[in-house]
């Protein structure tokens, strides 16, 4: 009885955690695309999807830092989210200064933080039902 509980809260903290690793490395990945093999769909489309993918991707953070860390206040999780979140951007930025085509970009952190920020407060606003 004790193994299969323990089985079930090693699979519930995966659970909560291959989404977050998942968001990263569809980030990395997208980080990894040269200038020239990115689609032009509409004006300012990176800003957009910048913002976009760091508010899901630190709401999947903040979800399961919240369920793996039942301790840490919504304060806490919000300032480790935001912190979170500007770490994975910044780590992004470097990483594009090493890809053909793009660069390191200053305004792109910011917007990474801005949409890490909106994900926080998000996931604080509706942290009852993030389970």
């Amino acid at each position: 009885m004790a193994a299969s509980t323990a089985i079930n809260r090693v699979l519930r903290v995966i659970g909560l955690w291959l989404p977050v690793l998942g968001c990263m490395g569809l980030i990395f990945y997208a980080s990894s695309l040269t200038g020239k093999d990115i689609p032009s769909l509409f004006a300012y489309q990176d800003i957009l999807f910048h913002g976009f993918i760091y508010v899901i991707l630190t709401l999947f953070f903040y979800r399961a830092l919240k369920n793996t860390n039942p301790r840490l206040i919504r304060l806490q999780l919000f300032i480790f989210t935001v912190i979170f979140g500007f770490a994975y951007g910044a780590s992004d930025e470097f990483h594009q200064m090493f890809t053909p085509g793009r660069d390191c970009s200053g305004f792109d952190l910011m917007v990474d933080t801005v949409g890490s920020s909106v994900g926080a407060l998000i996931g604080g606003l509706f942290s009852r039902w993030l389970k």
